[in-house]
């Protein structure tokens, strides 16, 4: 055999092999209509392997995706119910966190209803990816994190008077029927009669704004050498006389109720909620510290939370589960 003829059967050979061998030896998903999943060809170099998966799906991706997928960060409970109502389906669905952080999630994508199918030849046709969400972590307001940053911390006169000042706007004076404790009578409002049997089971008593307006600034005025404090059982007032270095009475006796009322938004922008503060003192050697302690205060939070689930519910049409979904 010549050179030339060498030469023609080599080449014959990579023209006639080759071409076979590049082709593929595996393509998945070979429904009409629809682009491969998977793709393998079988390269002549050393016989390599080689995925071109993800460049198919680039390619065939590269105007419009297989399907919608990603999760929008809403920042109110409007947005929420309405991305819900423009993409909900069949399958949609809502999860709701409710503990130190809550949380609402929309899956517009979720698993269908019904049990799985146990099929490996087949798929399951309520299986979903669950990729396309919604989330809104419910903002909590300013009011509330400040008054739940004080909650049972002990603050000296100074401190407290500050705080006072700075929040007077949240404070509420007790309505004649609370500062009375009449249940019976013939105007109560439903919310009064909550807040007298919360005075009755602390054996305490509604104090007016201005009272604790200008206990604070008495605070800050009156420097306290000596402490004596009285409390009467029967009324809740507690009689609170500073007497000076000289042992002089400073005016008469301060009588300071344990109990007023504060009205803050729980979530920011949100619905204002009526929270009873119970107000203590302690003595610690020449000084007193005062300490507020937000009364029930996870009930008013437990009773947001609700409030905005039931909302979204109402508006949107979908079922409701209290916990984290399966993940994407």
């Amino acid at each position: 055999m010549d050179e030339n003829t060498a030469k023609n059967v080599l080449e014959t050979a990579l023209d006639e092999v080759l071409p076979k061998m590049a082709q593929p030896v595996e393509i998945l998903n070979h429904l009409p209509g629809a682009a491969p999943a998977a793709s393998h060809y079988a390269i002549p170099d050393d016989m390599r392997h080689v995925d071109l998966t993800e460049a198919v799906d680039r390619l065939a991706t590269k105007l419009q995706p297989w399907r919608r997928a990603g999760t929008a960060k809403l920042q109110d409970l409007a947005s929420l119910i309405a991305w819900a109502n423009r993409h909900k389906g069949e399958t949609s669905a809502l999860f709701a966190d409710i503990g130190a952080a809550p949380s609402l999630t929309c899956i517009a994508d979720y698993m269908g209803a019904g049990a799985p199918v146990m099929d490996h030849e087949t798929r399951d046709p309520k299986a979903s990816h669950c990729r396309h969400r919604a989330l809104y972590t419910f903002p909590m307001s300013k009011e509330w994190k400040l008054w739940t940053g004080v909650n049972n911390k002990a603050l000296d006169k100074a401190e407290f008077g500050e705080f006072i000042e700075a929040n007077a706007k949240d404070l509420l004076d007790p309505t004649p029927n609370l500062l009375n404790g009449h249940i019976g009578a013939a105007n109560v409002e439903p919310w009064e009669v909550r807040m007298i049997e919360v005075a009755r089971q602390l054996n305490g008593r509604f104090g007016q704004y201005q009272t604790l307006v200008q206990l604070s600034r008495s605070f800050q005025v009156h420097e306290v050498s000596n402490l004596t404090a009285t409390l009467n059982r029967d009324t809740g007032e507690t009689s609170i006389q500073f007497i000076n270095e000289h042992r002089e009475p400073d005016g008469q006796p301060l009588k300071i109720p344990n109990l007023f009322m504060i009205a803050i938004p729980i979530f920011d922008r949100g619905a204002a909620y009526r929270i009873p503060v119970r107000f203590r003192y302690r003595k610690a050697g020449s000084e007193v510290k005062f300490i507020l302690s937000l009364h029930n205060a996870e009930i008013a939070l437990e009773d947001a939370i609700e409030e905005a689930l039931h909302e979204a519910t109402e508006a949107t049409g979908l079922p409701l589960f209290r916990g984290e979904p399966e993940r994407a």
